[in-house]
């Protein structure tokens, strides 16, 4: 029987096929179900006096300035590698080396190359989002992002029913993002990254080992319950986020966000094409063999 199994074919594609079946199916009953609820005229009220956005306060700024268009770059570039080494970390079995503090006192402790990178790469992250929400505040751009409303949560209900609709909000995020594109940004940036963060430090080596009530008032157990999900979340949101992207006018929303400019031709797509080339390129080059030299110069690699 084991000899004639290795000729049957595999089931997965077949199953794959089906659940792909399944989630069109769900889908087209999803938008058929909005298209049909936008028909009664409650709901046609309720667009009209909440089309998916509100008016922004009279010091919001227009434009999407160049210094966001590189911090989007590199949060970005960072978090696509976090997730890559942080899925290796929960995965990994046996590290093919080891990373050590070379200033630590005592018996300093040992940790997988791979986490070496994943905390490493934590840490330019917090850095870059500091900075990042400190540019926001300074520069008032953090309207954009942050409610200012009560009614931002009825044009969120709007902004959604028109995206299952496939009928997609009227919108211009040069100006102002609608509604439901801003609590996603605003949880993105001041919920899911913090949670992150702080449940990133407990799991980490920066946590002091001998903190015995903080650590009891803290278990890793919640931290790591809490920082699956939280990457999860970021998973989600960067495939909802790019689809979105593309869906909604791709030269426009790509310029304005690396093109640094409201104007449709393909200079904002040429600097996402090389940046998206930089990331594929590090996410195969973070490997050992490039990782090890790295790593030495903040500390000893060894085997084991």
């Amino acid at each position: 029987m084991t000899a004639f199994s290795r000729w049957i074919p595999s089931s997965r594609p077949a199953q794959f096929i089906l659940a792909a079946g399944a989630l069109l199916v769900i889908a087209a009953v999803v938008v058929l179900a909005a298209r049909g609820l936008t028909t009664y005229a409650p709901i046609q009220d309720f667009l009209q006096t909440y089309p998916g956005s509100y008016a922004l306060p009279d010091f919001a700024p227009v434009g999407i300035p160049t210094w966001i268009g590189w911090q989007h770059f590199f949060s970005a570039f960072l978090m696509v590698l976090i997730i890559r080494s942080g899925w290796q970390v929960r995965t990994e079995r046996r590290p093919a080396a080891f990373w050590a503090s070379r200033w630590a006192k005592g018996t300093p402790r040992k940790i997988s190359l791979t986490l070496w990178f994943h905390q490493s790469l934590d840490i330019l992250w917090l850095v870059n989002g500091v900075i990042f929400v400190v540019l926001l505040f300074v520069t008032a751009q953090w309207v954009r992002i942050v409610p200012t409303s009560w009614s931002v949560f009825p044009n969120a209900i709007s902004a959604l029913l028109q995206y299952l609709t496939l009928q997609w909000p009227t919108e211009d995020g040069w100006v102002n993002y609608n509604s439901l594109q801003q609590l996603s940004y605003f949880i993105t940036v001041f919920v899911a990254a913090p949670l992150a963060v702080v449940t990133g430090v407990r799991m980490s080596a920066i946590w002091p080992k001998n903190a015995k009530r903080l650590s009891a008032a803290y278990p890793i157990e919640v931290a790591r319950a809490i920082h699956f999900p939280v990457m999860l979340y970021f998973v989600f949101f960067i495939v909802v986020h790019v689809a979105l992207v593309f869906a909604t006018g791709a030269l426009r929303n790509l310029n304005h966000m690396y093109g640094g400019s409201d104007e449709v031709n393909w200079w904002g797509f040429a600097i996402f094409f090389v940046s998206l080339a930089v990331m594929v390129g590090v996410w195969f080059a973070a490997r050992p063999v490039i990782l090890a030299p790295i790593a030495s110069l903040f500390g000893n690699v060894s085997s084991r």
